[in-house]
């Protein structure tokens, strides 16, 4: 019990900031180092231009989340991707029903698939 009492004070302590904010550990990670930290996170760095009310209001909200704006708005992103990724699943699904539906109601389809099958046998 000890051992997992002390791993939880230390995760409390690295989240608080106890742990990992000595300016004694800091220093500057050279280019190779930063591309192999991108290239292991699947990461790449991208340019782009934001209204600064906007990143101003990304930042209060980051803050209030506890995280930095740069990772909300990956999330965010990120969020949006798979929502328009499930809104273009169900449009499709209910195009491929809508076409199913309006096959088996045309009497004409019907009567053509018959004699297709009548044809064959």
């Amino acid at each position: 019990m000890a051992n997992t009492d002390r791993f939880h004070a230390s995760i409390e302590a690295w989240e608080s900031g106890e742990l990992g904010r000595d300016e004694k550990h800091v220093k500057v990670a050279d280019a190779s180092d930063e591309f192999a930290l991108d290239d292991a996170m699947e990461m790449q760095m991208i340019s782009i231009r934001l209204q600064k009310k906007l990143i101003e209001d990304l930042k209060v909200i980051a803050k209030h989340n506890g995280i930095g704006y740069q990772p909300l708005i990956r999330q965010l992103l990120t969020r949006f991707v798979i929502s328009e990724f499930k809104k273009m699943m169900n449009d499709a699904i209910a195009e491929a029903r809508l076409k199913s539906n309006q096959l088996q109601s045309d009497p004409k389809s019907t009567r053509s698939k018959e004699q297709k099958a009548k044809k064959v046998a």
